[in-house]
């Protein structure tokens, strides 16, 4: 490969990474809506304060979770995402317990009725999904899922950490 043919393999790269990056913030902004997040509580027909709805959801996908992990992933201080969990543990959804490997940490786990709850929200997020993706073809549906799942797995991967090997090594 020559320097001019790599000069302009790195242009287009440059400028496909930003392209990426704009498209990311406009899925996140979206996504931090909270609109957003009223309309899939309305569409889930239940009764949730806002605030808490992001943090249902990822107990009962990431549980158990400990309440630092917890406000790292929601990008909220620790006091806070502590109060919330609290109050989801007193509406009865979810449980807070022991941690199996530290007895010092409280994790919360999602409860039989935080369950029911999220399975409400995965019925309505289906149906907002499909009305999202109905004019895509399954190729390019199972495509996008393909390459987000890895694009997750490898941003997921701590730079500095020379044990986590990106995607293409790991396969």
């Amino acid at each position: 490969m020559t320097a001019s043919t790599r000069s302009v393999q790195n242009t287009h790269m440059s400028e496909k990474l930003r392209e990426l990056h704009g498209a990311l913030i406009e899925i996140v902004s979206v996504m931090n809506r909270p609109q957003r997040d009223e309309q899939m509580v309305r569409e889930a027909g239940i009764s949730l304060d806002r605030a808490l709805f992001p943090l249902l959801v990822t107990v009962e996908r990431l549980g158990p979770i400990g309440v630092v992990e917890l406000a790292d992933r929601a990008g909220r201080d620790y006091t806070t995402v502590s109060r919330q969990v609290a109050k989801l543990e007193s509406l009865g959804l979810v449980e807070r317990r022991g941690s199996a490997a530290d007895r010092r940490v409280r994790e919360a786990v999602i409860s039989p009725k935080g369950k029911a709850m999220t399975d409400r929200i995965d019925v309505a997020r289906e149906r907002i999904g499909r009305a999202i993706f109905e004019r895509w073809d399954e190729h390019e549906f199972n495509e996008l899922v393909r390459l987000m799942r890895r694009f997750a797995e490898d941003i997921s991967v701590d730079p500095g950490d020379s044990t986590s090997a990106p995607h293409d090594e790991r396969e």
